[in-house]
């Protein structure tokens, strides 16, 4: 904790630093002199009514009243450099992620990326800022508000809440001007070696193309306007889709008429590996599964040429930030979404 230099303890974080990692001491018990004192870390993943909720890396939310924080500040994300992963700065993996789970149409505005896919997830219906928009921001702004408000879309723009000066700069300049935060995530990275350490399991399945059972399966296509959901899922450089029939046996053997019980995704591209759509139906949870899918996903990618792993989820995922802890993947940068404010009608 940060001590002034009469010894006072400071609270350096805002509202404004949500997403990021923080590190919070706040009162135990009563608010006496004496009390006890409490250190949360972890990723503020929001602020409102008077309470912060910080989500640890056990995936556990902890609420704390702001009245009783005594002392915060802002820390480095976890360190994402482990053996067998490659050092990469935040614009790097953003345009892997981006190569990894392509939009259906995109338009550059000069260093930014405008892209859209009839609705189909946030990432892939958002701006990417990638440096100098290439005008002043309020005529980047009008421009990327009229080019989603011809598609029907929100304009949203992807912010990483990194250690990036830009990156920041941004966040606060559309802060000041009504964009609203929102759908805070982190990108984490790990060795894709030790994914694929045990031995393959008969029940996973790899496939080329997702095929029926396996969009039936991910819920997120659910409602995807058109073919859009099978587009996007389809992009990137060399894409594999995973599925553990329902029914399925150890030796691979199935009961006609099931659908999977656990998906997965993963994109190859260069020495990245890209995981994603891992699912697992609630009567099939706690079994190993969603690990199994990605072993043998892991293992695929090995064979192409990959070294590291990355993913990207939302911080309030408690499950699957635990999932991935064990798995060894560690916090890259945090990002969350801006969204336009909604334009007055006369």
């Amino acid at each position: 904790m940060e001590f002034t230099g009469g010894g006072r303890l400071e609270v350096r974080i805002t509202p404004d630093d949500v997403g990021k990692r923080v590190s919070v001491r706040s009162l135990t018990g009563d608010r006496v002199p004496g009390a006890r004192f409490t250190d949360t870390v972890g990723v503020l993943t929001s602020w409102t009514s008077g309470v912060l909720e910080i989500t640890r890396r056990d995936g556990r939310i902890v609420a704390l009243p702001e009245d009783d924080v005594v002392a915060a500040k802002t820390v480095p994300a976890a360190p994402a450099r482990r053996r067998g992963v490659p050092a990469a700065g935040a614009h790097e993996l953003q345009r892997v992620a981006a190569q990894g789970w392509p939009a259906l149409e995109t338009e550059r505005l000069g260093e930014w990326t405008l892209r859209a896919a009839h609705g189909f997830t946030s990432r892939a219906n958002s701006v990417l800022p990638m440096g100098d928009p290439g005008t002043g921001l309020d005529a980047a702004l009008e421009r990327v508000t009229r080019w989603y408000d011809a598609r029907a879309l929100p304009a949203k723009i992807q912010v990483t809440t990194g250690d990036v000066d830009d990156d920041r700069a941004l966040a606060r300049a559309l802060d000041e001007r009504g964009w609203t935060a929102e759908r805070h995530a982190v990108l984490r990275t790990g060795a894709l070696a030790p994914l694929a350490d045990r031995a393959p399991d008969p029940r996973v399945r790899l496939h080329r193309t997702p095929g029926d059972a396996w969009l039936g399966a991910y819920r997120r296509a659910e409602g995807a306007a058109g073919d859009a959901a099978l587009r996007v899922l389809c992009g990137g450089p060399s894409v594999w889709f995973a599925t553990v029939p329902g029914g399925a046996s150890g030796a691979g053997a199935e009961e006609p008429g099931t659908g999977p019980v656990a998906i997965g995704r993963c994109v190859v591209a260069g020495r990245w590996a890209g995981f994603a759509a891992v699912e697992v139906t609630p009567g099939h949870r706690r079994q190993g599964l969603a690990t199994v899918v990605m072993a043998e996903l892991a293992r695929r990618a090995l064979r192409e040429g990959a070294s590291a792993a990355y993913l990207q989820v939302e911080t309030g995922n408690a499950a699957a930030l635990a999932l991935y802890d064990r798995l060894g993947f560690a916090d890259h940068h945090a990002y969350h979404y801006r969204r336009a404010p909604q334009r007055s009608t006369p």
